[in-house]
């Protein structure tokens, strides 16, 4: 695209040519009346001047033949003359002409170039800002005509640049909020189309972002039931909000789905937007307390009551035979030990699942918290007859509490003997792998199903309750070893086959 100088040149110059043309050609066409009595004139001195020069002739000459010789030189000196005159006219007409119109497109030119460069650097700065590029300026000359427009153009271009950034600025504030907001979140267009999608989204149900923009969010394989309240959000255009049991692949979940119709400028409707709380913790939290309600209902009623009837029977007058009475209140005082066992391990849980609960950690030997605990459990093992060994390669250091530790092999050494029968085997071993000191402890007892491996950890939760509530055991053990584990900043994990046996094994880092 010619620049607009250029375009101005051309014009003018066109104009300039055709101007002086015309002017040419006028000159021309009054050639004849200017020259008529510059010829008239110069004929009369030629004639005189002829006659002079034949009257000093040495021979005599008629005044017929003298006016003959006149008339044919003073003609043929009129056609050479008019022909010479009109030659050197146009000669000088033509150079006249070609000065002047260079001239005149110098000048034209001068002032076209500082009228045209601003106005032509102002089109091609629109051109930029029509592009998206809101940093374009263009120049502002002093002095120049188009001062004004050059200032009204970079005015322009800081109000796009401006609202460029405040409206990046909100959007990225938007971005973050969505991606940041704790649920899923989805915007159906009034088509049925994926428009705003976030990652819990995407994540809660297995989707790929890059895929599912644009898509019909019936073909995105949602439940059933998902895709059912969508559908009502669309029929009714009235906020809605209902919790629904869904199963994505393979797993069950609980969520909370608010759905609300999205109304733009002049009630133009838009389409819908869908919140998805993710509530199965919330819900598996809350079946927790009740079934911990339920619980500690339970295992509180079973040596009250004992204690209640037996107490009962003794004020009846049982207490009158020495052998019921000793019966009696030694039931009485096993079931107060328990009751008494069952309170201190809910205190205990309670303090290490508070907030901010911290072990005293130092370096600590844990072949030295092994020795100390067999040494504690030695008396059980001898009782049910039971073999033990120790694997032992090395010592291992830890950062950790001796107290707390102990505690943790307490539990899980008690737990393998109570659930393992008489002249069966346990294995303790201690080995260090990488940057870890770890602790396996290896029975041969009843097992745990594969599916109720994960709820070994639950509070009350028993894999056999009546070989534990015989055991005098109040289900809380693991629960407790499992924080206490978490505490140290390790972890714990479970091996077990159902019938043969299982191994606890814990994780700790090495100091």
């Amino acid at each position: 695209m010619h620049s607009l100088r250029f375009r101005l040149l051309s014009i003018f110059g066109t104009l300039f040519l055709v101007t002086l043309a015309g002017l040419g050609f006028t000159l021309g066409q009054l050639f004849p009346l200017l020259v008529k009595d510059s010829m008239a004139t110069n004929t009369l001195e030629s004639k005189e001047n002829i006659s002079q020069a034949i009257e000093k002739l040495p021979y005599p000459i008629t005044q017929t033949e003298k006016n003959q010789v006149i008339d044919s030189i003073a003609h043929n000196t009129k056609a050479q003359d008019l022909t010479d005159i009109r030659l050197q006219l146009w000669l000088l007409i033509g150079i006249i002409f070609i000065v002047a119109f260079i001239l005149l497109l110098f000048v034209t030119d001068r002032l076209i170039k500082n009228l045209a460069r601003p106005i032509d650097h102002a089109r091609k700065t629109a051109l930029q800002l029509a592009e998206g590029n809101y940093r374009a300026r263009t120049y502002e000359i002093t002095g120049s005509p188009t001062l004004r427009l050059s200032k009204a153009m970079n005015v322009l271009a800081r109000s796009l640049q401006e609202i460029m950034t405040t409206r990046e600025i909100e959007q990225e504030r938007l971005k973050t909020l969505i991606e940041n907001m704790g649920s899923a979140l989805v915007m159906i267009g009034r088509k049925g189309e994926i428009t705003i999608t976030n990652r819990i989204f995407t994540e809660l149900f297995h989707q790929e972002y890059a895929e599912i923009q644009q898509q019909q969010f019936r073909h995105l394989g949602l439940p059933e039931e998902l895709v059912d309240f969508v559908d009502h959000v669309f029929m009714t255009e009235v906020p809605y909000r209902k919790q629904l049991h869904l199963k994505i692949q393979q797993e069950y979940r609980d969520i909370e789905v608010y759905g609300a119709p999205v109304v733009g400028e002049h009630g133009l409707w838009l389409g819908v937007v869908i919140v998805i709380h993710d509530i199965t913790e919330v819900v598996m939290l809350e079946q927790i307390r009740k079934d911990f309600v339920v619980n500690v209902s339970h295992e509180l009623r079973t040596p009250v009551t004992s204690i209640k009837g037996f107490s009962e029977t003794l004020l009846d007058g049982a207490y009158n035979d020495q052998s019921t009475l000793l019966y009696f209140l030694d039931i009485i005082n096993k079931e107060s030990n328990r009751l008494q066992i069952l309170v201190n391990d809910l205190l205990d849980l309670s303090k290490i699942e508070r907030l901010g609960f911290t072990v005293n950690m130092e370096k600590t030997s844990l072949r030295d918290i092994i020795v100390q605990t067999v040494d504690m459990i030695h008396s059980k093992l001898e009782a049910k007859e039971m073999e033990f060994e120790a694997e032992i390669d090395q010592d291992v250091i830890i950062n950790g509490d001796p107290h707390r530790l102990v505690q943790i092999l307490l539990n899980l050494m008690d737990n393998a003997i109570n659930y393992s029968e008489e002249n069966s085997k346990i294995t303790l071993r201690l080995y260090k792998k990488g940057h870890e000191g770890i602790i396996e402890i290896e029975d041969e007892g009843v097992g745990i199903q594969e599916e109720e491996i994960p709820r070994v950890f639950e509070r009350f939760y028993r894999v056999d309750r009546d070989r534990s509530r015989k055991s005098g055991g109040t289900g809380l053990g693991l629960a407790i070893v499992k924080h206490l584990v978490e505490a140290h900043h390790g972890k714990i994990q479970v091996d077990s086959v159902e019938g043969k046996g299982t191994t606890m094994r814990l994780f700790f880092n090495l100091a």
